[in-house]
């Protein structure tokens, strides 16, 4: 089995864009992971369109956004009114999703899409690059200049941007990492009792 999956965030690119990010990477099927995959600021990656955009340039596109979005169904993944990652992460619809994309990592070369351009910013990264990585499977994320960023290098700037050093006196270098998962997902857990736009 290809141990292989890309991520990317679809920003406000043009589809044709997104596809020339993709292309140097051989990516031959794209993974949706967003909950509600429509935007009325880029309805050129509305769910119909985009399907339909990678149909026709010989791109697989699989939808996995009810089991592996941000915004889960199952009402028990939220502790008041917030969307908890660690809940949803132990669910039976996420390790269903799971399976799904592993399954077809198999066969295609994949990449996660969300919206967010900043992976460092999306539940593709901090709920599931996470435990795809912590499972041995090798992420890399493709930034918005087409270049790589492994899942390795990633976790260096989450442990900065949340003021960690991996020389910590009293905690291990995954307890750190562990600690600034659960605090990056705080700030952009899908709240839903507020009305402003969450991440998807």
């Amino acid at each position: 089995m290809n141990r292989t999956i890309y991520t990317i965030g679809h920003s406000n690119f043009t589809d044709e864009h997104l596809l020339e990010l993709l292309q140097p990477h051989g990516i031959t099927a794209v993974a949706d992971v967003r909950s509600q995959p429509y935007s009325r600021f880029n309805p050129q990656f509305n769910r119909e369109p985009i399907a339909a955009f990678f149909k026709r340039k010989g791109v697989e596109y699989l939808f996995l956004g009810r089991e592996l979005g941000a915004r889960s169904e199952d009402r028990s993944c939220y502790r008041n009114g917030r969307a908890e990652y660690s809940l949803i992460a132990q669910s039976r619809l996420f390790a269903s999703g799971i399976e799904h994309l592993l399954g077809a990592a198999g066969k295609f070369n994949i990449a996660m899409m969300c919206a967010e351009k900043d992976p460092l910013g999306c539940h593709r990264t901090i709920l599931i690059a996470r435990h795809l990585h912590e499972q041995g499977v090798d992420v890399r994320h493709i930034l918005e200049d087409g270049s790589l960023e492994a899942h390795e290098q990633l976790l260096l700037r989450l442990l900065a941007a949340h003021g960690m050093q991996e020389n910590h006196l009293f905690h291990s270098r995954d307890e750190l990492v562990a600690i600034a998962y659960e605090k990056q997902a705080e700030e952009i857990q899908y709240a839903a009792e507020q009305t402003q736009q969450q991440p998807a």
